[in-house]
């Protein structure tokens, strides 16, 4: 049996997991009232973006991924936000960008998650949206105690909120200080604005209520605060420069999260689905394409054969990702072929079974030697997680971001921030990624939803940025090669690589270099050093937050896990 630090959370009515137990409380309560998983869904994330402000705020983006019992069909949800109209590479140039900032106002696009989660309730929700979002107001009246990561969080960012970002300051400073842990935080402006809205758009039609938020949201009162302030106060950013927003009133008024279809492929007998390729998502099915012709149970689990082909796969997987994904109204990303097994028999062969590449090799394109480039952030952790399962089976898979407390200050009177997703967006105009007017960026952010047969089988995801979609590879693997229930899964350490150009500012590169936290043997690592990985040793128990639900169609029974690094995931089912 191996290793677990959580019993595996079990039930048959309905199961919830998020980044914050707190979330997760209100999500089971949501599902206990009648409602379904994707007003669950809905509910926690507005309380996510509260109780982890310095991850996800509701200007921020989004993925979703839904499983619809009555259709028996999986739907995907893209609630990521385009680049304003005025924002160019030539505009960036003329201000003497080497790259586009990571803070400030410039970074901005719009925000995606809201109208995303906005389009779910109204499509498939059951409840009305003051029921949905209660909760998180009063959360930001009342408060909640202060846990340790957020701590210290926010004494890292006290100089620049009493230096630069006053509104940021009365918000997330206690008489000037950072809150100590168990001290009680609220935001009480978020609670007003949102109140205000519920009181404006309230009818007794609850779909007619929701597209009257919508209006007010984008269209309305919160958009033209968002709007005054970004275009009269300017923002200091990375660089040094100070500019005002590039965002309008029309980039907001314009804009609807849509509905699509996922991308899929079978993997041992399970359809694994992952939003496109405007997601990094692709890539873990990319990954999975080329493990499939190896025997990894064989290999054994963690052993230095299994961890070098997991970081070889990975390298091959994410140089197509940086040379060829982007947003697909923009441009023709080739899945076809990328997802087919063909080319993954084709690609395995340049996995070397004794030697660690230190090239960059998209498919299709001459190798070129990986050089190291950039600085890590110690903004590490930049995104939050949820998942919900009903009882009639329906799922929802969501990994929401952006609108960081770290990178843009509060609105004064709305009580939360920008996006600054723009930072993923690239200046060199022959780049994939290059930045255009009304083009959305390609972001880090997956979901993971599998079916057998059509039927539900699975939810699960991470926050990580480019981690994410290797850490959740070694759980899924975990899982399906090495029989581990979801909490051995997710308990079990991992690696990672950063041998490709890093999504976030500045992207940076680490050719060669393998994370592994410590629980993983010298014995390992060294021999991993002699294939020439250059192994870094990370902090115990820190790669990532995974959660997952395994849900049983024929038994009704959900098995939910959380991972209990930084210790406030958790799942709740009853």
């Amino acid at each position: 049996m191996a290793f677990t630090t959580r019993p595996v959370v079990m039930g048959t009515h309905g199961m919830v997991t998020s980044t914050h137990y707190l979330a997760s409380v209100e999500g089971l309560q949501v599902l206990r009232d009648g409602g379904n998983a994707f007003d669950a869904g809905a509910a926690m994330w507005f309380m996510l973006t509260l109780l982890k402000p310095h991850l996800v705020g509701v200007t921020g983006e989004v993925p979703i991924l839904l499983y619809l019992a009555d259709e028996e069909r999986v739907v995907a949800v893209n609630g990521q936000g385009p680049a304003p109209m005025a924002a160019s590479i030539d505009w960036f140039k003329e201000q003497g960008y080497p790259m586009i900032p990571e803070d400030g106002f410039t970074p901005a696009v719009v925000p995606g998650a809201f109208d995303a989660w906005l389009t779910v309730l109204e499509e498939y929700g059951s409840m009305t949206l003051d029921r949905v979002i209660g909760p998180a107001i009063r959360l930001a009246k009342e408060g909640f105690p202060v846990y340790p990561t957020l701590s210290v969080f926010l004494n890292r960012l006290k100089n620049r909120y009493l230096s630069e970002w006053p509104s940021s300051a009365e918000t997330y400073l206690i008489d000037g200080e950072p809150p100590r842990v168990g001290q009680v935080l609220n935001n009480p402006d978020w609670a007003r604005t949102f109140t205000r809205m519920l009181e404006k758009t309230k009818t007794s039609n609850r779909v007619h209520s929701i597209d009257a938020a919508r209006r007010y949201f984008y269209d309305g009162p919160i958009a033209e605060t968002i709007i005054a302030y970004t275009q009269s106060f300017k923002c200091i950013d990375v660089y040094g420069k100070m500019n005002h927003g590039l965002l309008t009133r029309e980039d907001l008024a314009r804009y609807r999260a849509s509905f699509e279809n996922p991308v899929t492929v079978n993997y041992r007998g399970l359809d694994i689905h992952k939003c496109g390729p405007w997601t990094q998502g692709p890539v873990l099915l990319q990954q999975l394409n080329l493990l499939e012709g190896y025997d990894l149970a064989g290999i054994g689990h963690n052993s230095v054969e299994y961890l070098h082909t997991l970081v070889e796969a990975a390298k091959l997987a994410f140089a197509d990702r940086e040379h060829y994904y982007a947003d697909p109204e923009f441009v023709d990303v080739p899945l076809g072929r990328l997802l087919s097994k063909e080319y993954a028999d084709d690609r395995r062969k340049l996995i070397d079974p004794d030697v660690a590449s230190m090239l960059f090799r998209p498919g299709g394109v001459e190798p070129t030697e990986l050089k190291k480039s950039g600085q890590k952030s110690w903004f590490e952790g930049d995104t939050v997680h949820l998942e919900a399962v009903d009882s009639s089976g329906n799922m929802v898979s969501a990994t929401p971001s952006g609108a960081w407390i770290r990178t843009s200050p509060i609105i004064p009177g709305l009580g939360f921030c920008t996006s600054t997703r723009a930072q993923f967006f690239h200046l060199d105009p022959d780049h994939v990624e290059k930045l255009e007017p009304g083009k959305r960026p390609s972001t880090t952010l997956t979901p993971s939803l599998v079916t057998r047969d059509s039927a539900q089988y699975m939810v699960f995801g991470t926050p990580g940025g480019d981690k994410q979609d290797q850490w959740t590879l070694q759980f899924l693997l975990n899982h399906v090669e090495f029989e581990m229930n979801v909490q051995e899964a997710l308990d079990a350490p991992t690696v990672h690589t950063g041998s490709f150009p890093a999504s976030f500012w500045p992207h940076s590169v680490h050719p060669g270099e393998v994370n592994v936290e410590p629980r993983i043997t010298e014995k390992i690592t060294e021999g991993l050093r002699k294939k020439g990985h250059k192994i870094v040793v990370s902090k115990p128990w820190s790669h990532g937050r995974c959660l997952a639900i395994r849900y049983d169609p024929v038994s009704g029974v959900m098995f939910g896990g959380a991972s209990p690094r930084t210790g406030e995931p958790y799942a709740l089912g009853w």
